[in-house]
């Protein structure tokens, strides 16, 4: 898509009129030409010097260069020769955790194959693969609060979604657990879809 657009914005910008500052540009440049018999006739639009590089660049450009967020102020805390702070080791923070998201992941995959495989519609597979989708769809939602909502930056918004987060997860939880006792299930649901 982008090779079909520059070249008709190029042409565009070529032959557009010239602005003002282009004709001060032409304009400085004919007064350094003495005779008319010296000038040289007017390049095409494609040679590199012909526009100025101001003009060449506009066209590409539709707004100005805007971030999102201001940037943080720039402060040093202690002094610049002191080494960078390292938190304390704790494995439920680190391979512990680590471990049991790929755990959870990959308890996911034959759990969702297998009930619709083998044809069994046994409550406790139903009940972990609820418990394991509820823990998983936490375990991302949670990283990505973390990684776009930093705790330094906006400690607020970052509490307020952690909560929130942690709300959604009850209430799902709950909504599930209900649906599993007093309703067919997800596993037969799913099958009841996907056979309408």
């Amino acid at each position: 898509m982008a090779s079909i657009v520059r070249p008709a914005l190029l042409r565009q910008a070529c032959n557009a009129a010239p602005t003002k500052r282009m004709a001060s540009n032409l304009a400085s440049s004919t007064m350094r030409h003495a005779s008319p018999l010296s000038r040289r006739p007017m390049q095409s639009a494609f040679v590199q010097d012909a526009l100025p590089k101001a003009s060449r660049v506009a066209a590409f450009h539709a707004t100005g260069c805007r971030p999102i967020l201001p940037p943080l102020p720039q402060k040093i805390e202690g002094t610049l020769n002191d080494p960078t702070p390292i938190p304390d080791p704790a494995p439920t923070h680190g391979s512990y955790h680590w471990s049991f998201e790929r755990l959870v992941s990959a308890g996911l995959v034959p759990l969702c194959v297998a009930p619709f495989a083998a044809g069994s519609l046994n409550p406790a597979m139903d009940a972990t693969l609820c418990a394991l989708l509820l823990v998983h769809s936490h375990i991302g939602f949670e990283s990505c609060i973390i990684d776009y909502f930093p705790s330094r930056r906006v400690p607020g918004v970052r509490i307020f979604l952690t909560w929130l987060l942690r709300a959604a997860t009850v209430t799902v939880g709950v909504a599930l657990y209900s649906f599993e006792t007093n309703d067919v299930g997800i596993t037969e649901a799913i099958t009841k879809i996907w056979h309408a």
